[in-house]
């Protein structure tokens, strides 16, 4: 895309993605080797998912009433310097101030994260046109998937030529290098605040976004989409490593095969005509990679099947994007961003909880039948319905 607005802030995500990305497994790194235990482990993640949920109910009312490139460029700052925290206790020399350091870094993480994705997320209609959101969703969301697959790699060549707590003077720079991209977005105009109450204003985003099935829609499929991934990241390695037999680097490659796809397949994703179709298609193509995991006969045709989702995915996940910043009222997008956002986070605990097995007695191969029987039934619903005309999700709805 030529747009310049657009490209300061895929720059600005490109750089942000790669540092939250190292700066996370430096966190784990770090936290295990202060206490050796799994149970600090979990509470920290904790920490970050708990207020984050919290603070992104009650703010959603507010975030139609900010200049989102200038919140997104504090944001930014803010990270950066939280970054310093952990670093500044190991330069104290005393594991408790690196502890802390580590709590409050993601403690503020978790708060500030959902506010930066909704509003980056809403902020993308003020910076395209809208025959250019689909694409712009599509390269977004391909790119922070290609950088989740890259970081841990530039991550371990970093660790073998610096000491693991510089990363995190790394991250605190890469973070402010995205601050000054995202400093370079066009004025966004933010809506008056009305004279009703917080509750009120609540309230109000709510019903509008119930009030348009379209948005309902959308975010329904999506949740379903998170339930599966959410599920998938604890079936994966029982699943190769138990289910199959495979060894380390067999796994890697499963999990290498998605990202890879999803490249693949945002760029698929430009070649495509924008019809509601192919966007069901491609969920139920999506759906279909999960379930063929139930009757995988081997390593390799496992592989193809992360291949194969990640490469259809997108035409699903970038048109459902945009056809939602399109369909809400500009008013309030980013508060209804921001609803969006959390029914997405809820449900991919939920998943992981489906696929804990701790209210079902699934084995690996039909807890993925399920998953994908899950996304395919609601998909075929709405693919039929887009071939017999009432579908409201084409291109002159959207």
């Amino acid at each position: 895309m030529k747009n310049k607005a657009f490209k300061a802030l895929w720059v600005g995500e490109i750089v942000s993605e790669l540092a939250g990305a190292a700066g996370g497994i430096i966190n784990g790194l770090i936290l295990y080797e202060l206490t050796g235990s799994r149970e600090w482990m979990g509470l920290l993640w904790l920490i970050y998912f708990l207020p984050s949920l919290v603070l992104q109910g009650v703010s959603a009312p507010f975030l139609n009433h900010v200049a989102k490139e200038k919140v997104l460029k504090r944001i930014q700052l803010l990270r950066s310097a939280a970054y310093l925290f952990p670093l500044i206790g190991y330069l104290s020399g005393m594991d408790t101030l690196v502890l802390g350091g580590l709590i409050l870094l993601q403690l503020c993480l978790g708060l500030l994260q959902p506010i930066y994705a909704s509003l980056s997320f809403s902020i993308l209609p003020d910076l395209c046109r809208e025959e250019e959101l689909t694409e712009a969703n599509g390269i977004l969301d391909g790119t922070m998937r290609l950088m989740s697959f890259l970081a841990p790699g530039v991550t371990a060549l970093l660790l073998i030529v610096v000491p693991t707590q510089l990363i995190y003077a790394l991250s605190s720079g890469l973070f402010l290098f995205s601050a000054l991209s995202l400093s370079r977005l066009p004025q966004t105009e933010a809506a008056e605040w009305t004279k009703g109450s917080w509750w009120h204003e609540l309230k109000e985003g709510y019903r509008v976004f119930f009030r348009y099935p379209v948005l309902v829609r959308m975010t329904g499929l999506s949740s379903l989409v998170q339930f599966a991934v959410g599920a998938a990241m604890v079936l994966s390695i029982p699943f190769i490593r138990g289910e199959m037999g495979g060894s380390t680097w067999e796994y890697a490659l499963f999990s290498a095969s998605f990202p890879i796809g999803y490249v693949l397949g945002t760029w698929l994703l430009k070649k495509m005509p924008l019809h509601s179709w192919i966007m069901y298609a491609g969920l139920i193509g999506g759906g279909l990679s999960f379930a063929l995991l139930w009757m995988a006969p081997s390593i390799p045709v496992a592989w193809g099947c992360e291949l194969l989702g990640g490469l259809l995915f997108p035409l699903f996940n970038a048109r459902s994007a945009a056809i939602f910043q399109q369909a809400a009222p500009r008013e309030r997008l980013a508060q209804l961003s921001a609803v969006r956002l959390l029914m997405l986070r809820i449900t991919m605990p939920l998943g992981i909880l489906f696929a804990s097995n701790m209210f079902f007695t699934l084995s690996t191969r039909n807890a993925f039948l399920t998953i994908g029987l899950i996304i395919i039934v609601p998909a075929s619903f709405f693919l039929i319905r887009s071939h017999y005309g009432d579908d409201k999700t084409g291109r002159a709805a959207a």
